[in-house]
């Protein structure tokens, strides 16, 4: 792993100047609304509208509808600029580009190379272009003196059952950029176990894989992803707090709050326990209503309580253009809400580096660089 210098000598807390991991990041979700307006005029694609501004609100008011199917039709239109070795190229490179700028040092971009064929582009063809794009986009990122690092995370749709030839199509790629496996589209009535071939062959190949689960459908969606998906994080896994039980008891004292009585439940424990990494989107979570039963506001959000409690919780931002997001807002959008501090962020960055799908060694140099930059923002 290069050396990176992108961290500024100062001593204040500037969440964008920390260096931070991104797992859960769409790459049709996280296009430049001026991008897709230039696109989209190249292929005769009509849009909501062709100002960028313009165009970048509609994204986030029909993506702010607490719908997860309407929040997953948006991406009609990013999908439709992405069909040509050219534009998965420049969004791939964009893409690296505003993570890097955020503050991003390594980075799993997940997307569905079956979605991005119309044209003509071969499956292999696809995922070599994105990679094209990824290190242009790394290129540049060290040219300007900074650093990030960046695998593919290569999805295979839930609803068009071609995971076993995806699962394929990854392993292919394993040494030029493919990182890991994950299945999207829609939980609820397509589980894991529809596709458990796919995935025996992927443990057979020693490939890792990472499950959308808990975020339309609930424990067993997270079941059905660890026992079929054998999945090694969870894509969201918020609604694992669907097993937790939390009772108030007095304190017995004026001056002491309610005391809380935690009670876990089987799959509950089983995911805290092990360790299995939770993918949390917050802004995300809100928009599609994956925490709906828990309330409408940040507030409510699930994340705190599973963060509390001892869960590997990460902060991603899922679709940065949908939600109209970027990581550092996430971390201090959890820090405003809940008063997380330093220490706080650093240990749900630690929990990402940990859950990376990245060599041992290099997880290890990961670990070692985020925790070096941390401790400049100390001072």
């Amino acid at each position: 792993m290069t050396e990176p210098t992108n961290l500024p000598e100062n001593s204040s807390l500037n969440v964008r100047s920390l260096p931070k991991v991104s797992l859960h990041d769409h790459l049709d979700g996280g296009l430049r609304p001026a991008t897709i307006v230039e696109l989209a005029a190249a292929v005769g694609h009509t849009l909501p509208s062709t100002d960028p501004a313009g165009l970048a609100e509609w994204f986030r008011e029909s993506a702010d509808s607490g719908s997860l199917p309407r929040y997953l039709e948006t991406f009609d239109h990013t999908i439709a600029v992405m069909q040509t070795r050219e534009s998965l190229i420049r969004v791939a490179r964009e893409f690296v580009e505003d993570l890097a700028a955020d503050g991003v040092v390594y980075a799993e971009v997940r997307w569905a190379p079956e979605q991005h064929v119309r044209a003509g582009l071969s499956l292999d063809e696809a995922v070599e272009a994105v990679q094209a794009g990824i290190e242009e986009g790394v290129a540049n990122t060290e040219a300007a003196g900074s650093f990030i690092q960046v695998g593919q995370l290569i999805t295979a749709m839930r609803h068009a059952d071609r995971a076993m030839e995806i699962a394929e199509l990854a392993v292919r790629h394993r040494d030029s950029g493919a990182v890991g496996f994950d299945i999207a589209g829609p939980e609820d009535g397509f589980p894991p176990s529809r596709f458990k071939d796919a995935f025996t062959y992927l443990a057979e190949n020693q490939f890792p894989a990472t499950v959308h689960a808990g975020e339309a459908a609930g424990i067993e969606s997270i079941v059905d992803a660890l026992v079929h998906g054998r999945a090694l994080r969870l894509g969201h896994g918020v609604r694992i707090a669907e097993d937790i039980d939390v009772e108030f008891e007095d304190s017995g004292t004026q001056d002491e709050p309610e005391v809380g009585i935690v009670s876990m439940g089987r799959v509950a424990s089983w995911v805290r326990d092990r360790g299995i990494a939770l993918e949390v989107c917050p802004s995300s979570n809100l928009q599609t209503g994956a925490v709906a039963s828990f309330g409408e506001d940040i507030e409510t959000h699930p994340i705190d309580l599973l963060y509390q409690t001892g869960f590997a919780v990460t902060v991603n931002t899922d679709n940065r253009l949908m939600s109209s997001v970027t990581l550092t807002g996430e971390f201090e959008l959890l820090m405003d809400t809940f008063d997380y501090d330093l220490d706080d962020v650093l240990e749900l960055t630690m929990n990402a580096v940990n859950a990376a799908f990245l060599p041992l060694d290099e997880r290890a140099a990961l670990s070692a660089y985020v925790t070096e930059g941390f401790n400049r923002a100390r001072g």
